[in-house]
């Protein structure tokens, strides 16, 4: 796996098109939990991000993502633009460089992470985007170390993503407008979660399909 700035914007814009598709997915399960507005707000905001990439300075992959860090903070209301806002612009600083290979990605996976973490004084078990994230970047790291093919790491990745959003549905939430419902919560998957494992199978996709 080696993404050229080209092919990272590719993938951004791709990314916009999956939250775009899942729009009313993503509303209606926050309509269950939480505002009703996740779906409607991260597709906003992936459109001003396809906007503005085609309108910045782009030198390298970090601007790529501070590109699209920026217009979700500024665009998409709610909690969702700050926490995802944060991730991008946190894996920004990290990548000054016209290519990034997978443990770029894996760097980036963790700076993103603990921006999430420091935005949102969240943590694994929250009923959050991080019982996506997390376990997802474990069995990524643990799939390298253990001398896996890059395709295998990120399928596992995105597997291990999944198995998070189902997890939330058994989990009471303790962050956001859902904590408010207390038990009412479980039986139902966290949208942050979902849009997180949406964004992840849409990598994982992308480099499959441009590793051929």
């Amino acid at each position: 796996m080696a993404l050229k700035i080209a092919q990272v914007t590719e993938l951004i814009n791709n990314i916009a098109n999956v939250i775009q598709n899942n729009k009313e997915f993503l509303t209606e399960l926050d309509s269950a939990i939480g505002d009703g507005d996740h779906g409607i707000n991260m597709s906003k905001g992936f459109k001003a991000v396809k906007e503005k990439l085609t309108t910045a300075k782009i030198n390298t992959v970090g601007d790529i993502l501070k590109t699209t860090g920026m217009a979700l903070v500024s665009n998409v209301g709610g909690a969702s633009g700050p926490l995802y806002g944060t991730a991008f612009m946190k894996a920004s600083s990290l990548v000054n460089k016209e290519e990034v290979n997978i443990n770029d990605f894996i760097d980036m996976f963790q700076a993103a992470i603990d921006g999430v973490k420091m935005r949102g004084k969240a943590n694994r078990g929250d009923k959050t985007m991080l019982d996506a994230l997390e376990p997802a970047l474990d069995v990524l790291r643990e799939a390298k170390a253990n001398g896996l093919d890059d395709i295998t790491a990120l399928e596992n990745m995105k597997n291990e993503a999944l198995k998070g959003v189902e997890y939330t549905k058994g989990i009471i939430a303790k962050k956001g407008r859902a904590s408010y419902l207390g038990e009412r919560s479980i039986g139902h998957q966290d949208p942050g979660a979902t849009s997180s494992y949406l964004i992840l199978n849409e990598i994982y996709n992308y480099v499959l399909n441009n590793n051929k």
